[in-house]
């Protein structure tokens, strides 16, 4: 997704959206990265804090934002089952509102998105092919 003006990275701050902020940065990118660090930390991410291409947000995507982003990866969606055990409710509502906030944003952007899930919609990875 090469884009001239900003990406968004929701779930920016957790384990893979962290490792796509990098990559985005390193490929030239403006980078919006959006946490609100229920899972991820400031700390996978703080090596880009003084970068002029890379903002960090503090938001949780059950409620709208209202920014411009010519693309959106929405990772935001806590992905073990430890954390998301602990408050099933907000893991729903991430998912379900979350992604529903996030391609309205497109919508007014007109921007592509890339909606990613938790693993578990894949199965059990030590059973192949899947039942």
């Amino acid at each position: 997704m090469m884009t001239t003006g900003s990406t968004l990275v929701t779930g920016g701050a957790g384990f893979l959206g962290s490792h796509l902020c990098d990559r985005l940065i390193a490929a030239g990118q403006n980078v919006i990265c959006a946490d609100n660090y229920f899972t991820g930390s400031r700390s996978n991410v703080s090596q880009h804090l003084r970068e002029p291409r890379f903002e960090l947000l503090r938001h949780d995507i059950t409620f709208p934002l209202y920014i411009e982003v010519d693309g959106i990866f929405n990772l935001a969606c806590p992905a073990s089952p430890i954390h998301y055990q602990h408050d099933p409710v907000q893991t729903t509502k991430t998912s379900v509102h979350g992604a529903i906030n996030m391609l309205g944003l497109a919508k007014r952007t007109g921007s592509r998105i890339l909606q990613a899930s938790t693993s578990e919609v894949y199965g059990d990875p030590a059973e192949h092919p899947q039942a």
